[in-house]
């Protein structure tokens, strides 16, 4: 961008978790002396789910409320506007679009490269919120916390709770257990830091990730399987991962394991895991992702058969307060670059 005195003329589209005016702020945080107008718009995500709009995905139906708002603006920022060949051809003036997520699914690539806007985004802005949600989980599937909260407050049953104080119902600790992961991205790696402060065997499958990790590599993802007590998911969904885990791999878990998944839902083999946890084949999972979302109401994970060994949770695990300051932060820096003129960071066009 050029040097001017001229204000940066920005659309802050947040919505109801990246608020726009977490945008807004840190947008001029980032400017500093350099005018700006930052016009805020704000989207019903996620009291209004996200879909399909137009050609894009994972959006918010607001391509009206959005062309409206880009009127003159250079500078779009969102999480769920969904940018598509409409909104693009209807904003002229509009040159750059950063997305607060990890990757922008809502904006239509090829459309943005036509109309010379560039597209960048937020990667590692929920990396921690994930990985210490996914502690939780697993921390709550072992030591059936869920369960025992349920009897106690909600059934006010003490007594209730004993079965879990048996050997053959109580759980198991994270010390010396042995827990394989498999990936070991920004989320990954985290968990094993995490899981091997608490003592556990720390076992790691990702055959893209090269150097030093935190626990022991595993070449083969059947080896890691066959010697997991815990099986914790963080691999990215592709071709070559979608369906990962299915029956085959879930019949080598040792008995008794626990599988858990705060990635992404279609990695796993949903229909295999409710075979393998309704057998007594598996002793519990843990879920926050899932094959469908929303999970369809006659699914067999909520049938009654499964209540006690599972604990799912509905795609929450990047649901903090710090995620959103994060993205917001990131989705500034980029502005910053760009009206400075200096390379973007996490640039797709």
């Amino acid at each position: 961008m050029s040097e001017t005195t001229d204000p940066v003329r920005v659309v802050a589209a947040g919505d109801r978790f990246v608020l726009p005016g977490l945008i807004a702020r840190a947008v001029t945080d980032e400017l500093g002396e350099r005018p700006v107008d930052v016009r805020e718009l704000r989207l019903d995500w996620p009291l209004e789910p996200f879909g399909a709009v137009a050609e894009v995905r994972e959006a918010s139906d607001a391509e009206d409320e959005l062309i409206g708002a880009l009127d003159e603006a250079e500078v779009l920022v969102t999480q769920m506007g969904p940018v598509t060949e409409r909104v693009l051809e209807s904003a002229g003036s509009l040159r750059l679009v950063v997305v607060c997520r990890g990757g922008p699914v809502n904006v239509n690539l090829e459309a943005a490269k036509t109309h010379d806007v560039r597209v960048c985004y937020a990667p590692g802005r929920n990396a921690a919120a994930t990985a210490e949600f996914t502690v939780g989980l697993l921390l709550a599937a072992l030591r059936r916390i869920p369960q025992a909260h349920n009897l106690l407050a909600r059934q006010g049953s003490w007594e209730g709770g004993a079965a879990y104080y048996t050997y053959e119902h109580s759980g198991l600790e994270l010390e010396d257990l042995p827990v394989g992961l498999i990936g070991y991205g920004a989320v990954g790696s985290r968990v094993a830091r995490v899981l091997c402060a608490f003592g556990a065997q720390v076992m790691v499958y990702d055959p893209y990730v090269r150097g030093e990790i935190h626990g022991l590599r595993i070449s083969s993802l059947d080896e890691l399987l066959r010697n997991s007590r815990v099986l914790t998911l963080h691999a990215r969904l592709t071709d070559e991962t979608r369906g990962l885990i299915g029956a085959r791999e879930l019949g080598l878990l040792p008995p008794d394991a626990v599988v858990v998944n705060a990635a992404r839902g279609p990695l796993l083999d949903e229909g295999a895991l409710c075979d393998a946890l309704e057998s007594g084949r598996l002793s519990a999972a843990a879920l926050d992702t899932f094959e469908r979302e929303p999970v369809p109401t006659g699914s067999r994970l909520f049938g009654p058969g499964l209540a006690e060994r599972v604990v799912l949770t509905p795609h929450l695990g990047g649901a903090s307060r710090a995620v959103a300051e994060k993205a917001a932060t990131i989705a500034a820096a980029e502005v910053g670059r760009w009206v400075r003129g200096e390379p973007l960071a996490h640039c797709l066009t």
